[in-house]
């Protein structure tokens, strides 16, 4: 091959290798911005408990997770048959006859099962804040509150 011809090559061959490494650049700074939109938008994970995590050492706050978790799989079978009778009170209103006490039982034994489960979560978190220095109690008290504060106003912002 010619000199000329070679330098002609290697001249294209330079330039479309410029070109992939821009639109590789190009590509990724588009990945991230992509990327840090979608997690603006997406909600802080954890709310209110999740920022009151972050303020507790991370062997504490390992040892609140594994607690809270195990208590919420204890008290999973509570919440599920809350829902299920309160799906069957549901469809039972909505049926031709309606039978207003079989309702009512339903609606009375989908609380009793929402209450027991609550009682396991708060149980847990009772025997969990022995555990705790004050000032991690402290932290992370607002989880005994029936709705942490600040977690409605936060899913209201999420939403619009």
């Amino acid at each position: 091959m010619k000199p000329r011809l070679l330098g002609i090559l290697l001249a294209i061959s330079l330039a479309l290798n410029a070109f992939a490494v821009a639109g590789g650049v190009a590509a990724w700074m588009q990945w991230k911005e992509i990327e840090s939109r979608v997690s603006e938008r997406l909600p802080r994970r954890g709310g209110p408990f999740g920022a009151a995590l972050a303020q507790l050492e991370p062997e504490t706050r390992d040892r609140v997770l594994t607690s809270m978790r195990e208590a919420a799989l204890e008290a999973r079978p509570d919440f599920e048959a809350a829902r299920a009778a309160r799906r069957e009170a549901v469809a039972l209103s909505q049926a031709e006859t309606f039978d207003p006490e079989a309702v009512a039982g339903l609606l009375a034994r989908s609380r009793e099962a929402e209450l027991r489960g609550r009682a396991r979560l708060e149980a847990a978190a009772l025997d969990l804040f022995q555990t705790l220095t004050p000032e991690d109690r402290a932290a992370l008290s607002p989880m005994l509150s029936r709705r942490m504060k600040g977690f409605s106003d936060e899913r209201k912002t999420q939403s619009q």
